[in-house]
C-alpha cells in the first residue's frame, strides 16, 4: 500500500501563482496525497482560487496572518501523511516528483531525506535552469551542511520529501524566524536524519526573482532572523559533530553572511566577523566580475561591497 503523502502550500497573497502550483500538485503520479493549503490571511483573490479547485483530498483552511513559519506548522498539524511535502504557493512540482522519491525512501531507507534537481526560473518553468550543485548528490547530512554552509549548494522546500517521523524529531519551523526561516529547519531536519537521498530524476522548479518577496527583504526584521538563524543552524551543526571541518563550515557561514550584509548592518556584520574569527577563520571573499574584484583587491571587500550595493540601487 503506497504511504499517504500530504503536500503543505502555504499561502500569502499569491493569487498570480496558486493555480498553477495546485495544478501541479494534483497532477501528481503518486496515488495517495492529500493538498493542505493554509491560507496566511490573503487580501487579494488566493483563498477563491484554492476553494474553485475541486479534488477529494484538497482541504483549504485560512487564518489570520502569522508569517510562513506559523504556517507550515499549522498545515503539519493538519496533515495526516506518512511523507510530507513542502510547496511553496509560488513554487511548481513536476508530475513525477514525489512519486519517485516516495519510491527512493521505501526501497532504501525512509529515515534519510529526499532530495532532487531544482530549477530556477521567474515566469515560466519551461525556462527554468537546472544548474548542479556540488551537494547534489547522496551523501551523510554532516558532509552535505558543510558544503551548503560554504555557499556549495542549497535545496529549497519544494526540492525534499520527508517523513514525518522525521520532522516530528527535529520540531517545529521557528517562528519567530522570518528570513531563512527553511534553512534553520531543515538543519535540523537533516541532522535528525540518516542523511541526503539524491534523486537525480525527481524535478522540482523555484520561482525567483518575484518583487517584494521575503528572500529579497534588506530590512534590519529580516537580516535579525538570518543572524539567529544561522547561528542556531551552527549550533545545531557543532553539537552534532565538533570538528575542525564543522568549526571550518561554521567560520565559511559567518562569513558569508558578513559579505550579504554589509553595508546595512554594521553591527551585525561585526558581530559575524568576531564568529568567523572564534571558529578559525575564513577566506571566503565576495563574489563579483573583474571590476569587483580589482577594487576588492585594491580597497578590501567592504569598500567594494558598498560601492556594488550602491551600483544596483542606481540600476534599481
Amino acid at each position: 500500500m503506497t504511504p499517504l503523502v500530504s503536500i503543505i502550500i502555504p499561502c500569502h497573497n499569491a493569487a498570480p501563482w496558486l493555480a498553477a502550483t495546485l495544478e501541479s500538485a494534483i497532477a501528481q503520479t503518486c496515488p495517495a496525497i492529500e493538498i493542505i493549503v493554509v491560507d496566511d490571511g490573503s487580501t487579494d483573490d488566493s483563498l477563491s482560487i484554492a476553494r474553485r479547485f475541486n479534488h477529494p483530498r484538497l482541504k483549504v483552511i485560512t487564518q489570520s496572518n502569522a508569517g510562513a513559519a506559523a504556517v507550515r506548522n499549522r498545515g503539519l498539524a493538519e496533515a495526516h501523511g506518512e511523507y510530507i511535502q513542502f510547496l511553496d504557493a509560488d513554487d511548481l512540482l513536476a508530475s513525477d516528483k514525489i512519486a519517485l522519491q516516495l519510491e527512493a525512501l521505501t526501497k532504501t531507507d525512509p529515515a534519510k531525506i529526499a532530495a532532487g534537481p531544482w530549477g530556477r526560473f521567474c515566469d515560466q518553468p519551461n525556462s527554468a535552469v537546472f544548474t548542479p550543485e556540488d551537494n547534489w548528490q547522496t551523501m551523510p547530512a554532516v558532509d552535505w551542511l558543510c558544503l551548503n554552509f560554504a555557499g556549495r549548494g542549497m535545496m529549497p522546500p519544494v526540492a525534499w520529501l520527508t517523513a514525518r517521523s522525521l520532522l516530528d524529531a527535529a520540531g517545529p519551523w521557528d517562528e519567530s524566524l522570518s528570513l531563512n526561516d527553511d534553512g534553520e529547519y531543515y538543519t535540523r531536519v537533516l541532522l535528525a536524519s540518516n542523511g541526503v537521498l539524491f534523486c537525480p530524476d525527481a524535478k522540482s522548479f523555484y520561482r525567483s526573482g518575484l518583487p517584494g518577496s521575503l528572500s529579497r527583504s534588506r530590512s534590519r526584521r529580516a537580516w535579525d532572523s538570518a543572524y539567529r538563524s544561522q547561528v542556531s543552524c551552527a549550533q545545531n551543526l557543532l553539537a552534532a559533530e565538533s570538528s575542525p571541518r564543522t568549526r571550518q563550515a561554521c567560520a565559511d557561514l559567518f562569513m558569508r553572511l558578513a559579505h550579504t550584509m554589509h553595508p546595512d548592518c554594521p553591527d551585525l556584520v561585526a558581530r559575524c566577523e568576531d564568529l568567523v574569527a572564534r571558529h578559525g577563520g575564513s577566506k571566503l571573499m565576495p563574489g563579483g566580475g573583474k571590476i569587483f574584484k580589482l577594487l576588492m583587491h585594491v580597497f578590501g571587500w567592504k569598500r567594494a561591497r558598498g560601492w556594488q550595493e550602491s551600483a544596483r540601487n542606481r540600476v534599481k
